[in-house]
C-alpha cells in the first residue's frame, strides 16, 4: 500500500472519530462515512460526530485507583480527540470527568473536518465493503442500521448478539426545587467548591421510598418490537449490567436502588442536617451553562407520560419539566474473541477492522480507547510499517486482548474495562491493601504504555 492509500471508516461515534484523529496524524487520509442525520436513530438528536446520548459522563478520572482513570491516562498520552474534547469542555463532577455534551461533539467535529485529511461523508454504507475497499474500520457502534447488522451477519455466517441499553431523563435546573434539594458531591469530594458541588441531591424518607417504587413498577412500559424480548437462546432479555433500567433493579428487590444509584450515604441534607435520608437522588450537571441536569442511574424503559408521573414523585422534582425523557434501545455487538485477530482484523475479511462498542465493549472511553488502537493499527498498515503489540499490562492492551481472545467465546457480553482484565500483581489485602494493588497496576501500565508510544512509528500529519 503507499501512503496515499484511504482508510474509510463507517461510523462517527466515539470510536471512529477517535480512529480517524490517530490515522490522519500518522499523516493517512481518512474517508468517514456517517448516516447521520440523513438517517436518524432512536437514541441520537444530530448530524455531529462523536454525539453522546446515554450520558454526559467519562466516568472517574483517577488514573492511580481507576481502570477507567487509567484508559483517560492513556488516550491523553497517545495525543486522543476525545481527551482533549473531554478536558476542554468539562463540567464540574466532583472526580468525575463529566463535559457539555453539545460543546464536546461539536468540537470534534470542527476539528476533524477541518483537516485537510479528512473527509466527511454523509450517507449510509448497507453493506460491508469488499477486499478491493482496501483498509475499512467499521465503527458504527450500538446502533449499527439493520441492512449492515444483515451484512455483517452474512460476512461472519454468525448471528450478532445483542442487548438492551437505557438512556437516563435530562431536568431542566430551573424546574428543581432547591427548597428541598441542595448541592453536594457524595463525601465532599472534588478539589474546588464548584466540584464538592457539582451534584444536585434530592432526599426521599422511608415512605417516599416505598411510593416510589410501587409507581415504579406499577408505571406502563414500553413495548419491544417482534423478536426484540429474548436473546437467541431463549433466555430473558439481555441487558448490559452496567447500565440497567431502574425498573430492572426495582424488580430485582425493593432496596435495590437504594444501595445502588439512590445510597443516601456521603451526603447530608443542609435543609435538614439532623435528618438522615432514607434514599437520594442525584443529577449531575449536563452543560456548561448549568441548565440541564440529567438524573444518575435512571435509565429506564418507562412510557413518557408514565416517567413525568413517577419522577415528579421525587421531592425537588415535583414541578420538573424534562429536555428528554429516558428510553430504551437495541444495542447491537459481535462475537469479537470468535471473530477478530489479536489487530481486531476480521479474520474472515482481513482488510475490514472494527472498534468501538460493536467489537463488545462498553461505555464512551472504552469505545474511542478502541477506536484509537484501530485507527494507529489501520494507519500503520497503509505506511508498511510494524506496530508493536500493545501491551497487555495497559488498559488499552488488557481490554483489545480480552475482546480478541481472553473472553469466553460462548458467554461473550459487554465489558467495562476494569482491574479484573489485568494481569495479577501481588498486594497485602484490606481495603489499604486494595488501594496499594491498584496504584501498582497503574504504575505498571503508565510504564508499558509509554515504552509502546516510543517504539510505536508515527508520520508528520
Amino acid at each position: 500500500m503507499t501512503q496515499k492509500t484511504t482508510i474509510t471508516i463507517i461510523g462517527g461515534g466515539m470510536a471512529g472519530s477517535e480512529a480517524a484523529w490517530q490515522a490522519v496524524q500518522a499523516g493517512v487520509p481518512v474517508r468517514i462515512h456517517e448516516m447521520r442525520p440523513t438517517v436518524e436513530t432512536f437514541a441520537h438528536r444530530t448530524g455531529d460526530l462523536a454525539e453522546m446520548v446515554c450520558s454526559n459522563s467519562f466516568r472517574s478520572d483517577d488514573d492511580e485507583h481507576n481502570a477507567v482513570g487509567l484508559l483517560h491516562w492513556e488516550m491523553r498520552r497517545a495525543g486522543g480527540l476525545l481527551m482533549e474534547m473531554a478536558d476542554r469542555h468539562a463540567l464540574p463532577a466532583g472526580g468525575a470527568l463529566a463535559v457539555d455534551r453539545d460543546a464536546f461533539s461539536a468540537g470534534v467535529t470542527e476539528r476533524l473536518r477541518a483537516h485537510p485529511l479528512v473527509e466527511v461523508v454523509g450517507a449510509e454504507i448497507t453493506a460491508l465493503p469488499g477486499p478491493e475497499a482496501g483498509p475499512v474500520i467499521v465503527a458504527t457502534g450500538p446502533l449499527t442500521s439493520t441492512s449492515l447488522a444483515q451484512s455483517i451477519r452474512s460476512a461472519t455466517a454468525q448471528d450478532s448478539l445483542a442487548f438492551f441499553d437505557a438512556i437516563a431523563p435530562i431536568v431542566h435546573a430551573d424546574s428543581i426545587d432547591m427548597g428541598t434539594a441542595w448541592k453536594q458531591s457524595r463525601y465532599d469530594k472534588g478539589e474546588t467548591e464548584e466540584e464538592r458541588t457539582a451534584y444536585i441531591n434530592c432526599p426521599m424518607d422511608r415512605d417516599q421510598y416505598e411510593a416510589f417504587i410501587d409507581a415504579l413498577l406499577a408505571a406502563d412500559k414500553t413495548e419491544f418490537h417482534e423478536g426484540e424480548t429474548e436473546s437467541a437462546d431463549g433466555k430473558a432479555t439481555p441487558y448490559f449490567d452496567g447500565c440497567l433500567p431502574i425498573e430492572v433493579m426495582a424488580a430485582r428487590g425493593r432496596e435495590t436502588l437504594r444501595h445502588g444509584p439512590m445510597k443516601p450515604v456521603g451526603l447530608t441534607n443542609p435543609h435538614s442536617p439532623e435528618q438522615k435520608a432514607y434514599a437520594v437522588v442525584q443529577l449531575r450537571r449536563d452543560n456548561k451553562l448549568g441548565t440541564l441536569f440529567n438524573i444518575v442511574g435512571f435509565q429506564t424503559k418507562m412510557k413518557y407520560g408514565a416517567q413525568s408521573e413517577v419522577f415528579r414523585m421525587i421531592p425537588g422534582l415535583q414541578e420538573a419539566r424534562f429536555a428528554r425523557l429516558g428510553g430504551i434501545h437495541r444495542n447491537t455487538f459481535i462475537n469479537s474473541p470468535t471473530l477478530l485477530d489479536d489487530e481486531m482484523r476480521l479474520k474472515a475479511q482481513p482488510n475490514i477492522r472494527f472498534a468501538g462498542q460493536i467489537t463488545g465493549v462498553e461505555g464512551y472511553v472504552e469505545s474511542a480507547a478502541m477506536g484509537l488502537l484501530a485507527g494507529r493499527m489501520a494507519a500503520a498498515e497503509v505506511l508498511g510499517t510494524t506496530l508493536e503489540p500493545v501491551p497487555v499490562d495497559t488498559a488499552m492492551g488488557a481490554l483489545v486482548s480480552h475482546i480478541t481472545g481472553g473472553a469466553e467465546a460462548k458467554t461473550f457480553q459487554p465489558m467495562n474495562v476494569n482491574f479484573g482484565l489485568f494481569r495479577p500483581i501481588d498486594a497485602k489485602g484490606g481495603r489499604r491493601g486494595r488501594k496499594d494493588r491498584y496504584k501498582a497496576y497503574t504504575d505498571r501500565a503508565k510504564a508499558a504504555w509509554e515504552a509502546w508510544l516510543d517504539h510505536s512509528p508515527r508520520a508528520a500529519a
